[in-house]
């Protein structure tokens, strides 16, 4: 679970979880905030660290930067506190992300919302998401697209492999579109072909293991 209530106050934002977990028992992991070329990152992100259900961060990079130094030693800091990236970014932008992943091979990198194919450039997105998959520490969660549709889902899973592709939510943002039950029906008759070792891998082995919720 990401919660972003505050940019200007994220590590009030974890406090803000770990008391409704302590009450709720919810969210299980959670997602948290910190912008990576501010002057108070490392604070940040020592901060996220020392709650135990804090699995990575998540950062919306602008176009160029993923490339910026600045911006690169805030990411730097990920890895040793046992942080991993979550990617929110179009597919014009992946170009980043795979010299991001080749250089720090040792950050897991997970892109939500399936790098937000455009129907206009299908081709494209596909040709930046094969990229992005043959860096070995990403991960792709399906989602973000109202009614899941049939290509993308089956193209990023082909590229991705049913060990670092999973289905995710994106309510309740996607409620605007569809209802929870009709996105993941979607979901469920797309794979209905696959082997239950692989749906239950894409639905929920691996969001279990890459969110370490074991």
């Amino acid at each position: 679970m990401e919660a972003e209530w505050d940019p200007r106050d994220p590590l009030g934002e974890m406090e803000f979880l770990k008391k409704l977990r302590k009450h709720n028992e919810f969210p299980t992991v959670a997602i948290a905030q910190a912008w990576l070329d501010r002057a108070d990152c490392e604070a940040v992100l020592e901060g996220q660290a020392r709650h135990a259900f804090v699995r990575g961060v998540r950062h919306k990079p602008r176009p160029g930067m993923m490339d910026d130094s600045r911006w690169r030693a805030g990411y730097a800091r990920l890895a040793p506190l046992g942080l991993h990236f979550e990617l929110q970014a179009p597919w014009s932008q992946l170009d980043e992300a795979v010299r991001l992943a080749r250089d720090f091979p040792n950050t897991t990198i997970v892109l939500n919302h399936t790098g937000l194919p455009s129907r206009e450039d299908i081709a494209g997105w596909r040709a930046a998401m094969a990229a992005l998959a043959e860096r070995p520490n990403v991960a792709a969660k399906i989602s973000g697209m109202g009614i899941p549709d049939r290509e993308v889902v089956l193209t990023a899973i082909d590229l991705f492999g049913t060990e670092r592709a999973m289905f995710a939510s994106n309510y309740p943002v996607d409620s605007l579109r569809a209802s929870f039950d009709t996105i993941y029906g979607a979901f469920e008759e797309i794979t209905r072909g696959f082997a239950a070792a692989e749906r239950r891998a894409l639905f929920h082995d691996n969001a279990v293991r890459i969110y370490r919720m074991e």
